[in-house]
């Protein structure tokens, strides 16, 4: 493994859905329940709460929950251009770009996650641990805007599952 790159990651999906759509999915917080989160709270630049069915802008902090993972993950929204491009922190200080680009009857989605620290436990954890997830929830994005069902297992009693 002495080639592979700890400090980064990149997932791409098509979706057959418009880019406008998937913007919102990434930046209003009920469309990113939809598919990703239990709940994504945002927090606007006077720290008050962002509406549900509001677009999150640049400043922006967000507080994210799962279901059946009893974490709750804090970061910063760097960029939010309002059409195709978003950035946020995560995992600690990684940030995550997320790129939409039109291509023929969909949108190519890009996922790139940088800066991850390269000590054994970042490299489980965050680079591993991260890649496993982007790569489901990427998966249920793409089921959830071109055909609606959602494949997160929201049952308490089935722990540890492909889809959790």
């Amino acid at each position: 493994m002495k080639n592979f790159d700890w400090t980064q990651l990149t997932k791409k999906m098509f979706i057959k859905a418009s880019v406008q759509s998937l913007y919102d999915a990434w930046s209003k917080p009920c469309e990113i329940e939809r598919w990703f989160l239990s709940d994504a709270t945002f927090l606007n630049k006077n720290d008050t709460i962002v509406s549900k069915d509001k677009n999150i802008e640049e400043g922006y902090i967000y507080q994210w929950q799962w279901f059946l993972y009893d974490v709750t993950e804090t970061g910063n929204v760097i960029k939010a251009n309002g059409r195709d491009h978003i950035q946020f922190t995560f995992a600690g200080n990684c940030l995550v770009d997320i790129q939409l680009e039109p291509f023929e009857d969909g949108v190519i989605v890009t996922l790139s996650q940088k800066n991850i620290p390269t000590d054994d436990k970042s490299k489980l954890n965050v680079r591993l641990g991260c890649d496993k997830g982007w790569s489901f929830y990427l998966v249920n994005l793409k089921s959830v805007y071109e055909g609606g069902l959602d494949l997160r297992n929201k049952n308490p009693n089935l722990k540890n599952m492909l889809n959790t």
